[in-house]
């Protein structure tokens, strides 16, 4: 099977998940805390901050046509107002490394991760929090403007509202919601937000415990409606300083199918994960839709998976046709190109990735015969790596990685979507 020439293909990262040693970023600090709730530390990760070369030119050759990543924040601006240009030319380097093997980079500035410092003034949930990134996003921006050809401001920009959502279905009676979703590696405990705990992270951040918001952890409605004025403020800025640079978010979205009564229930989850955020992002270039699993519906909620339902190993439902039904659903309110900026899955055997990236694809060609505009596709992940509160349990790479010795092992779904990368056969 064919897909269309136009679509260019690529794989995807993140700065916290790969590059190792952000001692500067809350998730340092979070994730080695006594008794933390992150089940291992992120450590050295898989050293892509040196090994981004081999990484890069290993994509190129293989037929890969683009590589989102993501600058960190932390490395940026470890200290409130100083930026460190060490850093910031290390970012430039990684684009020079892009622009040498003919690898169209998209860019995200934030991907979870935040300055540690950022939480001394109430984290996410901070009045200050949009005028702060912006900032940094500007100075980002003029310094590396001339390389970024698409910037996403922020990674999953619903997901505080997901979580928020998430930790409230625990409160309820365990049979009504022993089967939540959520398309981030987090431990849905709520533990974690106990007294004790908080009180051991407010002592690492030296502050209070109410301050420490970080973006992996419940929003408020206030602190929705940040996230959005952070990128919205982020977006201007960067177009002040670099107008040609293509600019949009990402979103964490699901396929939601209703059975026996869960049209409404369906309706009002679309609502809070997708329609409430399109006017704030009425001026943006493109969306970035992220998609691994579907969710079926009915008038209480999500429907507990059936023993005999093929998972991935974070427990979603192996359901690669979810990102096809996604794209439709968002193309009836969004007309502007849709970068997909992840999908993927996380399994024991190779050959279901490679079945999954199979069948994603078809349903993704659809669409574009469909007349949906959708300029790029993104595998998550590159290399199998940190995923955030499930440590390196989770699998989701077209390459192993041996932590001890960082060797990279390319999978046979690295072969198989290179191939298809350069000659658009399915």
């Amino acid at each position: 099977m064919k897909i269309d020439n136009k679509l260019i293909i690529g794989s995807a990262t993140s700065a916290h998940q790969v590059e190792g040693n952000n001692k500067n970023s809350d998730c340092w600090i979070m994730e080695n805390v006594k008794d933390s709730v992150w089940v291992e530390p992120s450590g050295v990760g898989v050293d892509h901050y040196n090994l981004y070369p081999e990484d890069i030119e290993r994509m190129a050759k293989a037929g890969y046509k683009a590589y989102r990543f993501s600058i960190e924040w932390a490395r940026v601006e470890p200290q409130r107002g100083v930026f460190d240009q060490n850093e910031i030319e290390h970012y430039r380097k990684m684009l020079l490394c892009c622009q040498k093997n003919n690898i169209i980079p998209v860019v995200t500035f934030h991907h979870f991760s935040s300055p540690s410092w950022l939480m001394s003034i109430g984290g996410w949930e901070s009045e200050e929090l949009p005028e702060l990134f912006a900032i940094y996003c500007k100075k980002v921006a003029e310094e590396l403007g001339d390389l970024l050809p698409y910037v996403c401001t922020i990674n999953e920009a619903n997901m505080r509202l997901q979580i928020a959502k998430l930790m409230k279905n625990y409160e309820k009676p365990k049979a009504d919601n022993d089967s939540q979703t959520i398309q981030v590696g987090l431990n849905s405990d709520a533990d974690q937000f106990k007294e004790r705990y908080m009180n051991r992270l407010a002592t690492a951040f030296k502050t209070k415990a109410e301050n420490i918001q970080p973006f992996i952890s419940m929003a408020s409605a206030r602190g929705d409606e940040l996230v959005m004025q952070a990128h919205m403020k982020a977006r201007q800025a960067i177009k002040e300083v670099s107008p040609k640079t293509k600019v949009g978010l990402t979103l964490s979205l699901f396929d939601y199918q209703p059975v026996a009564g869960g049209e409404s229930v369906c309706e009002a989850e679309w609502n809070d994960d997708f329609r409430h955020y399109l006017p704030a992002l009425a001026e943006d270039d493109f969306l970035g839709v992220q998609n691994y699993t579907r969710k079926v519906v009915d008038e209480n909620g999500e429907i507990p998976l059936s023993k005999d339902i093929k998972v991935t190993q974070p427990g979603y439902e192996f359901y690669p046709e979810a990102l096809g039904h996604v794209v439709t659903k968002v193309a009836k309110d969004w007309h502007k190109p849709i970068l997909i900026t992840e999908n993927g899955a996380a399994v024991d055997n190779d050959e279901d990735r490679v079945l999954f990236i199979k069948r994603a694809l078809t349903g993704l060609q659809a669409c574009i015969d469909a007349g949906i505009d959708i300029p790029m596709y993104f595998y998550w992940s590159l290399l199998d790596n940190f995923e955030w509160q499930a440590g390196y349990s989770q699998t989701f790479g077209l390459i192993a990685v041996n932590r001890k010795t960082m060797k990279r092992t390319p999978k046979d779904s690295f072969y198989y979507l290179g191939k298809i990368a350069k000659t658009h056969n399915i």
